[in-house]
Order: structure tokens, then C-alpha cells, then sequence
């Protein structure tokens, strides 16, 4: 206490020293640094005064804390006391009932001791022995039964005294416990109250070192701030003068900023004609080049061949098993990468096909080959991509691939909509998706309102000799996301179903159309072009893939529409005067693009395991086929004038006119009968 009073009397005195400070008249330092820096220091003083208003606050609590804890330590001696009193009126009462025991004990032995009766039948005349006899006998029973009662007695005070005995020494192990804990707890409370005492100190040394320190800065600050007041004057007496100086300067400024600005301005304006004479220069050129590339492209793509070919041939897998049948029967020719050997029942057998992926190709490795095509889509071209092979080969990984490894309809997908937004300053394009499947011999929307509903193909009227399927639904879509939906939509009404070769086995041909029409804005030139994705059901034998009942037709309608294809590339390839398209659904939807008006792509998918030889020689014989037909050049759709306004689709699911029909794909899901309808709330525009 009498260390704070003499801190209290030195803050009064500095205080009364600020006082004085703050009193004296303003001198000509008003402003300036020295005046700030004395501002800082009244606040560090502030600050000073806080902290030490918190010290007091914390010595008061820690004074308030060793108060109550005080108290609990005279609650606990109480206690204490108030035990050690019931104790000894405990034992008070136990020590009477002892000397009880004790002298009942005393005087039942001072009694005399039982006397044995030895009877003994005696003869008597008189009645008056016979009366005292039985008397005789009626009192020594009763003092039998005293003395049982007294023994009774006695063993029932040992027992209390047991008992006493063992209460007496529990009270003792109690009373030496909390004398144990009283000390400990006097034991804590002295070393809480010493280091309550050094924190105390502690901070009242520190405290009082701080205001010192800051004391003595303030004092030095206040002797600096007198001295620099006095060189202040001659330095203000001289900027004065600067300032008159640069006064002078500036009143001339305007005269020459504006002689600057009209010279700057006459050269930037004719940097920026030399500029736009180069950029018309370079637009020109670009455009003569674009227009060069185009032609080179499908100039490119026309040499290859309408139809392609290319192979790929997937990596052996877990389902495949082990033993000699999941042995690998397929090799890749080291210096030429459209070459495939093929081990079949011992003889090697060779095929030549545009394109060959081992199984370590990569899926933007197959795309790269595909992409040009893509291009063409553009370009006003209808192009068919399709996936051939047996069940298991691997067509869905192609085609569609994982959200992590997207396969050829992402991919294309994405490259679509990449170079609809890089031509979007010249060029207006409108994209609209529809898809469909084949599902023994039956052609279903996806995407409409009735999925089981049979659609029938048929001539455009317009004499144009184009295919199209009346009611087919089509939705216009703005980007790869909406196309996704489109996806979702088709995949819950695709049906696959569980073989013993496949667990979704895909049971029907699914398609995907994708058509961008647009206009350039310069020349009003319209172009028309159709993307078709197709994914076909996979061929299989019946006996392998343990087809019954309703599998067994799928399975019989699916070879049946696949030997058709086989027929139309067989007629195509000796060019036959008559093409039998019409003989199956899945040909006759494919008339566009195996007729010369689209270029195609097939993709063929083998299995590269012994026991799928049969299967994987089948479809390279295929391959080989139809990379032999020749089409001719595809026809590019374009036209000059500008579209009408029914030409723009809208977000309905009916087309208003009859389309050209395309192929199409879906990836496969789990087919279900039913749509739910929140899926296709999903295509419809928000308000």
C-alpha cells in the first residue's frame, strides 16, 4: 500500500508537470512535428495511466481471491471442530455403555454358580417333601433361564463393543485424513498467497519502471521540442521564399502544357491511323488464311476417306479371369501403327486399318485422330462417329469415358462449343441436340414425353431425298453443361440390362444428334451441319452371353440389325445397283451417312484375351470391309440469305418443322420404363 500511495504522488506530480506544459501559450511550433510527437506522448501517457489502472484492478481482484479463499479455509476448520466434538460425544456414549457391559458382566459372575442336580427317584411318604421337591424344581429351571438370558446379553454387548471398536477406528482414519487435507490445503494457500504476493510486486516494479522510462522520454522530447522551435523560424523564412519562387514559375505552366498536349495529341493520332491501317491489313490476311486452312482441311480429310477406320483394343482386365483363355492373343506392329496381328486357334492373322491404339493409348490419344472431323461439323458437314465391337470390348469407354476421363462425346463436344465461341465475333450459330435408340427393331425418342411411343422414319417432302423422323424432340443448348442434361435425360429411358458378359450390357442402338446451323454476319452465308454420335449394342453369341427369354430376342434382334449392316457395307463395297438400307432400322437410319452425303468415322473395339478370338477376328474382318467402301466426297450445306425466324428453336420439345434425322448416342445406365419428370424440368428455360 505505501509503494501505490508513492506511485499515486509521483502520477499527481507528473500530471501537475503535464498541466503546466498544456497552460503555456502557443507558440509558433503550432503544427508542427514536435507538436505531434507531444500529442503521441500524452497519449503513451494515457496508455500508461490504463495499464496502471488494470494493475490495480488485477491486485484488487487478487485481493478479493485470497479473502474468499481465506473464508473457505475457516469454513473448513469449523467443520473440523464440529467433527472433532461428535467424535468425542461418540466415544462419551461408547465409553458408558463399556462400563455397563462391564459391570453387568461383574455381577452375573459374582453370582452363585449353577448347582447340578443329581435326581434321583426316591420313595417319599410325605406330600409336603413331594410339594417342596417340584418347587425346588420350578426354581432352578428359572434361574436356568436367567442365566441363558444374561449370556444372551452378554454376547450381545461384545458385539457393540466390536462394533465400537471398528466406528472408533474409522473416525480415527477419518480425523487423520482431514488433518492431512488441512494442511495441504493451509500448504496450498500459503503458496498461493507468496505467489500472489511476487506477482504483486512484480508488477508494481514493472509498472513503475514503465512510467519512468516514459517520464524521462517525455522530459527529453519536451527539451528537443524547445530546440527545434528555435531553428524552425530561419527554415520557415526560407521555404517562404521557395514558395514565391515556384509561385512565379507556375503562372507561366498553362502556355507550355498546352503547346505540349496539341503536339502529343497530333502524334497519337497518327500512331493510331498507322495502327488501324496495320490491323486492317493483318484482318485481311487472316481471313485469306482461315479461308486457306479450311480448304486444306478438308481437302485433308476428303483424301483420307469418307469412311475411316480405326481400331482400338482394350487392356486386359480382372473380369477376363486367369488360366490360358485370359491370355493376351493381340500385338501391335513396332514400325507402323495401322497394323494388328491377331493369334487365332495358332496362325497369326494380320489387318490394315487406318488407325491402330494399343491398350496404353490414352483417350485424348483416340481423340486427337477423330477431332478434324469435328471441324467439318462447323464447317457445314455432316459427320457420324460410331462405335462397333463386341459386348465388353469397351464401346461406352470410347464413346462416353468417366467424368474424370471423358471419352469422344465430351471431348467433341467441348472442341464444338471452343470454336462456336472463338468465330462468335463473325459468325451466329444455333446448336440443337436429339436423341434415340433402336430397341428390337423399334425407333424411341429419349428425350420426349412418351419414350415407349414407336417413331417411323420417312422422306423429307421437299424432295431433297433427306431422311427424318416425325415428333422426334430436339432442345437448343447454349453450352457443354446443357448437352450434359441432355445426357442424364436420354440415359434414364436407355435400356441395358445384366449378361453374362457385360453388367450393363447396352440392348438397343442408341444415337445423338447434334446440328449447328450458322450465319455469317458479313456475307449472310448459311451453313447447316449434323454431328452424329452413335453407340451400338454390342454383338454377341447366345450361348456365351446366357441369353433366356426377352434377352434372347434383344439379343436375336441386335445380330440381325448388325448382319444388315454387314449386307449394306457388303453391297456398298462390290457397288451394287441396289443397297438393301431398308432392312433394318439401325441401316435405314444410317442411309446419310453410308450414302456419301456425310463423312464417317468407325470406331472398332476388341477384346484382346484368347477366348474372345472369334469374336475380336469377326470384327476386324468388318473393320477391314468397310475401310474398303468408297463413298465419294460429303456435300458441305450451305446457302446465302438469312435465316427466318422459324428456323430458331426454342426451348420446346416438339420440332416445329420436320428435320433431316441423324444418328445419335447415349451412353449407357441402368434402363427404367418410366421418366421422372424433374429431369426434364431440368431442359426447360427459367423465366
Amino acid at each position: 500500500m505505501v509503494e501505490n500511495e508513492r506511485l499515486r504522488q509521483e502520477m499527481r506530480r507528473c500530471e501537475a508537470e503535464l498541466q503546466e506544459l498544456r497552460a503555456k501559450p502557443a507558440g509558433p511550433c503550432l503544427g508542427c512535428e514536435h507538436s505531434q510527437e507531444s500529442a503521441q506522448l500524452r497519449d503513451k501517457l494515457s496508455q500508461l495511466q490504463l495499464e496502471m489502472a488494470e494493475s490495480k484492478g488485477m491486485l484488487s481482484e487478487l485481493n478479493l481471491e485470497v479473502q474468499q479463499k481465506t473464508d473457505r479455509l475457516a469454513e473448513v476448520e469449523l467443520r473440523l471442530k464440529d467433527c472433532l466434538a461428535e467424535k468425542a460425544q461418540e466415544e462419551e456414549r461408547l465409553s458408558r455403555r463399556l462400563r455397563d457391559s462391564h459391570e453387568t458382566i461383574a455381577s452375573l459372575r459374582a453370582q452363585s454358580p449353577p448347582v447340578k442336580y443329581v435326581i434321583k427317584t426316591v420313595e417319599v411318604e410325605s406330600s409336603k417333601t413331594k410339594q417342596a421337591l417340584s418347587e425346588s424344581q420350578a426354581r432352578n429351571q428359572h434361574l436356568q433361564e436367567q442365566v441363558a438370558m444374561q449370556r444372551q446379553v452378554l454376547k450381545e454387548m461384545e458385539q457393540q463393543l466390536q462394533s465400537s471398536h471398528q466406528l472408533t477406528a474409522r473416525l480415527r482414519a477419518q480425523i487423520a485424513m482431514y488433518e492431512s487435507e488441512l494442511e495441504r490445503a493451509h500448504g496450498q494457500m500459503l503458496e498461493e498467497m507468496q505467489s500472489l504476493e511476487e506477482d504483486k510486486n512484480r508488477a508494481i516494479e514493472e509498472a513503475f519502471a514503465r512510467a519512468q522510462v516514459e517520464m524521462k522520454a517525455v522530459h527529453e522530447n519536451l527539451a528537443g521540442v524547445r530546440t527545434n522551435l528555435l531553428t524552425l523560424q530561419p527554415a520557415l523564412r526560407t521555404l517562404t521564399n521557395d514558395y514565391n519562387g515556384l509561385k512565379r514559375q507556375v503562372r507561366g505552366f498553362p502556355l507550355l502544357l498546352q503547346e505540349a498536349l496539341r503536339s502529343v495529341k497530333a502524334e497519337i493520332g497518327q500512331a493510331i491511323e498507322e495502327v488501324n491501317s496495320n490491323n486492317q491489313e493483318l484482318l485481311r490476311k487472316y481471313r485469306r488464311e482461315l479461308q486457306l486452312r479450311k480448304k486444306c482441311h478438308n481437302e485433308l480429310v476428303r483424301l483420307k476417306g469418307n469412311i475411316r477406320v480405326i481400331a482400338r483394343v482394350r487392356p486386359v482386365t480382372k473380369e477376363d479371369g486367369e488360366g490360358p483363355e485370359a491370355t493376351n492373343a493381340v500385338t501391335f506392329d513396332a514400325d507402323d501403327d495401322s497394323i494388328i496381328h491377331l493369334l487365332h486357334k495358332g496362325k497369326p492373322v494380320s489387318f490394315e486399318l487406318d488407325k491402330v491404339f494399343s491398350p496404353q493409348a490414352s483417350q485424348q490419344d483416340v481423340f486427337q485422330e477423330v477431332q478434324a472431323l469435328i471441324t467439318s461439323c462447323i464447317d457445314g458437314f455432316n459427320v457420324c462417329i460410331f462405335a462397333y465391337g463386341q459386348t465388353g470390348a469397351g464401346k461406352t469407354y470410347t464413346m462416353e469415358g468417366t467424368p474424370e476421363n471423358p471419352g469422344i462425346n465430351q471431348r467433341a463436344l467441348q472442341l464444338l462449343f471452343s470454336e462456336v465461341q472463338e468465330k462468335a465475333s463473325d459468325w451466329e450459330y444455333t446448336i440443337t441436340v436429339s436423341a434415340a435408340e433402336i430397341y428390337n427393331e423399334v425407333l424411341r425418342d429419349l428425350l420426349g414425353k412418351e419414350p415407349q411411343e414407336k417413331l417411323e422414319i420417312r422422306l423429307c417432302p421437299d424432295g431433297s431425298g433427306q431422311l427424318y423422323v416425325p415428333g422426334l424432340t430436339e432442345f437448343q443448348v447454349q453450352s457443354v453443361d446443357d448437352i450434359n442434361k441432355v445426357f442424364e435425360f436420354g440415359h434414364t429411358n436407355r435400356t441395358t440390362e445384366f449378361t453374362n458378359l457385360n453388367e450393363h450390357s447396352s440392348r438397343s442402338h442408341a444415337l445423338l444428334i447434334v446440328t449447328v446451323r450458322g450465319m455469317d454476319c458479313s456475307t449472310g452465308l448459311r451453313t447447316t451441319g449434323k454431328l452424329n454420335l452413335v453407340d451400338l449394342a454390342g454383338s454377341e453369341r447366345v450361348g456365351k452371353s446366357g441369353a433366356e427369354g426377352s434377352r434372347l430376342r434383344e439379343a436375336q434382334h441386335i445380330n440381325k440389325s448388325l448382319s444388315a449392316l454387314g449386307d449394306v457395307i457388303a453391297a456398298l463395297r462390290s457397288r451394287q445397283g441396289h443397297v438393301p438400307f431398308r432392312n433394318s432400322k439401325l441401316t435405314y437410319l444410317l442411309q446419310d451417312s453410308l450414302s456419301g452425303d456425310s463423312k464417317t468415322l468407325m470406331v472398332v473395339q476388341v477384346s484382346p484375351v484368347e477366348k474372345n478370338t472369334s469374336e475380336t477376328l469377326y470384327s476386324l474382318k468388318f473393320a477391314e470391309r468397310v475401310r474398303s467402301v468408297e463413298l465419294g466426297p460429303g456435300l458441305r450445306r450451305a446457302e446465302l440469305g438469312s435465316w427466318s425466324s422459324q428456323e430458331h428453336l426454342e426451348w420446346e420439345p416438339a420440332c416445329q418443322t420436320p428435320q433431316p434425322s441423324a444418328r445419335a448416342h447415349s451412353a449407357p445406365s441402368s434402363g427404367t420404363s418410366s421418366r421422372p419428370g424433374s429431369i426434364r424440368r431440368k431442359l426447360q428455360p427459367s423465366a
